[in-house]
């Protein structure tokens, strides 16, 4: 195994990792049933599965 010669400083380290940072989710909001959602998901509402707008499914109730 590789082994560091000398201990690499806090700021050289810290330089490294600038472009690692937490980015917020983009948030649609459906044209139908006005709930947020992800974009390019489907998300559910009152028992039917929306995306883009349409009914894709429908839960089914077991009776």
């Amino acid at each position: 195994m590789a082994h560091p010669k000398r201990k690499i400083s806090k700021t050289r380290r810290d330089k490294r990792r600038t472009h690692i940072n937490a980015v917020a989710k983009n948030i649609a909001t459906c044209p139908t049933t006005g709930q947020p959602h992800l974009f390019h998901h489907a998300h559910w509402h009152e028992g039917k599965l929306y995306y883009k707008g349409r009914v894709v499914a429908e839960k089914e109730v077991a009776a």
